[in-house]
């Protein structure tokens, strides 16, 4: 079943609008998926019947607890704080990497998806550290995914996102019942619940990626230990140079914000470096920056 887009001549109307409160680009967004629900959902009844007065958030509800059973846990923030923290009290290794839309497009290029399209729908991932093709750091992000303590998958289900993360597992044999699974915002939501603050206090972070020594100038000012910083980090090509930089530092837990070879990284120094490591991503910017506050 294909849920029908907001037809032209509507699209048009709402995203023509000028700025002064009305119609904007969001609105339109969200009036097409209003109606790409309220198609979809009479795609499904019997022809000539009417369904009255039930809303498609009801009905949309009412379809959800038939499958339940079949919902894959996540851990909570809560629960991804613990297990780092009982990792570095007892000094055993533990990696918590991040799957967004780049890691994602990268491991479904020439797999699930043509390297045209995946290109076309991700522009930025010279940016964040592959340039497709890359097969042999698509397959190295794939072992590293696989041998990862925590990983973090999008909740949002449009097509880069858990569209690409059911075929793309499929693909590489990841079972979701086999790994441990949280959420791919799960670097901000410990910030914002304060656990992250909890977690570094005492303990000495190395800071990996290219705003490292920035992001090292704002945390110090929080009382953050920072014991080290690796930066640049230019691409998959730069993983060994990392590697043999964090071996020479004795920290405790890594923060890795290096596109998507943090992944990799954050599996590595835990794998072979016996630490704890977090994919930071751009909270490192947003730190440096100071859109978000590091004490909320």
């Amino acid at each position: 079943m294909h849920s029908k887009v907001i037809p032209a001549e509507t699209a048009r109307h709402i995203l023509s609008k000028d700025e002064a409160g009305d119609p904007t680009y969001e609105d339109g967004y969200r009036a097409g998926c209003a109606v790409g629900v309220e198609e979809a959902i009479s795609a499904q009844l019997p022809p000539y019947t009417l369904l009255a007065n039930v809303g498609a958030h009801d009905i949309i509800a009412a379809g959800i607890q038939q499958y339940i059973p079949q919902l894959i846990p996540l851990l909570s923030p809560e629960e991804v704080y613990q297990r780092l923290e009982n990792a570095l009290s007892s000094k055993q290794p533990l990696s918590v990497v991040r799957l967004g839309d780049g890691e994602l497009l990268a491991l479904a290029h020439e797999t699930v998806l043509p390297v045209a399209e995946a290109q076309a729908r991700g522009p930025f991932l010279s940016y964040a550290g592959i340039t497709l093709p890359d097969a042999q750091s698509r397959e190295l992000l794939a072992e590293s995914i696989k041998n990862s303590g925590i990983i973090g998958i999008p909740l949002s289900r449009l097509p880069s996102y858990q569209g690409l993360l059911t075929p793309v597992f499929y693909h590489y044999g990841i079972q979701f019942h086999q790994v441990v699974l949280t959420s791919s915002t799960i670097n901000y939501a410990l910030l914002e619940l304060g656990l992250l603050q909890q977690l570094l206090q005492g303990r000495r972070v190395l800071l990996v990626g290219n705003m490292a020594g920035e992001l090292a100038n704002v945390l110090s000012t929080v009382a953050v230990n920072v014991a080290g910083i690796i930066t640049p980090v230019k691409g998959f090509s730069d993983i060994p140079n990392v590697m043999a930089a964090a071996a020479g530092i004795d920290f405790d837990i890594a923060l890795v914000s290096s596109g998507i070879p943090a992944v990799v990284i954050c599996q590595r120094i835990a794998s072979e470096l016996g630490r704890a490591a977090l994919d930071f991503g751009h909270l490192a910017n947003k730190l440096v920056t100071g859109e978000i506050s590091f004490y909320r």
